[in-house]
């Protein structure tokens, strides 16, 4: 099975933007134009005790309703055999998702690394942020993630900094204190309250879709990008509007990306 492998923050950068404009802003515009719904993480473990495939058939669930996917760990093995890290997966994808990933050659499922990489994923919600239009804050991005079939205490702890940096997670086929109702109340909804995030669970892969995408959908909803809106066809000044007020991500202090001219004005 071929497939795409080692989507970093700075090379989804450089896709999303080219070597001159590397930039999370076309990931952000095409969430705001509703041709991207929003994000969603697929990581963690397999385990015997799940027989259903959850991690293939809730991608191909959230793809086809334009969302784009983020995997780490055990669950991009399966992706990746599934056929979901190439390219040519894009035909899976809605046709908003699949007009933009084909315009840049991405796959529909982006391999993000090993399951100690998930703060990978982080620093690239941290960037959409910084890149503008989404919130000011992570809470905000319509994004979530989720661990179908976790098995490890280190995936509770991951998903728990997950969860207080402002993103919900949703476990499952079971939660480690689902016999508690204190404990998992508060870990459910009173949580929240204090960081923006908040734990759910599911077992199959359409509870999974349907929380994912409802949480998605909810925050679209708060950022007021649940409605499409007018096509703007930008005139001259417009457009020279645009270029002075150009966004330079923090990371193109690294050198990585840009032109020496735009090296040079960033190290002034």
């Amino acid at each position: 099975v071929e497939i795409v492998a080692g989507f970093s923050h700075e090379t989804i950068m450089y896709i999303m933007g080219g070597r001159f404009r590397a930039s999370y802003k076309p990931l952000n515009e095409n969430i705001i134009n509703g041709k991207i719904l929003g994000v969603a993480a697929i990581v963690g473990c397999d385990q015997f005790r799940v027989k259903e495939n959850i991690q293939v058939e809730l991608a191909k669930e959230l793809i086809a309703n334009n969302v784009l996917v983020l995997t780490t760990g055990c669950s991009a093995i399966k992706l990746g055999m599934a056929g979901l890290l190439a390219p040519e997966a894009a035909e899976l994808a809605g046709l908003g998702l699949r007009e933009v990933l084909e315009a840049i050659g991405c796959p529909p499922v982006l391999h993000v690394g090993s399951c100690v990489d998930n703060s990978r994923i982080l620093i690239a919600a941290t960037e959409m942020v910084h890149t503008g239009g989404l919130g000011n804050d992570i809470y905000e991005l319509p994004a979530v993630g989720c661990a179908p079939q976790w098995m490890s205490e280190k995936a509770v702890s991951i998903g728990m900094y997950f969860v207080t940096s402002g993103i919900q997670v949703v476990f499952g086929p079971n939660f480690p204190t689902i016999k508690s109702k204190k404990t998992t109340h508060f870990l459910f909804y009173e949580i929240e309250k204090y960081f923006g995030g908040s734990w759910r669970v599911a077992s199959t892969a359409n509870e999974f879709a349907n929380i994912m995408i409802d949480r998605i959908n909810q925050k679209r909803k708060a950022l007021g990008i649940d409605k499409p809106k007018p096509r703007i066809l930008f005139d001259m000044a417009m457009r020279r509007a645009l270029d002075e007020a150009r966004y330079i991500p923090p990371f193109h202090k690294l050198n990585y990306f840009g032109s020496v001219e735009m090296k040079q004005a960033v190290s002034q």
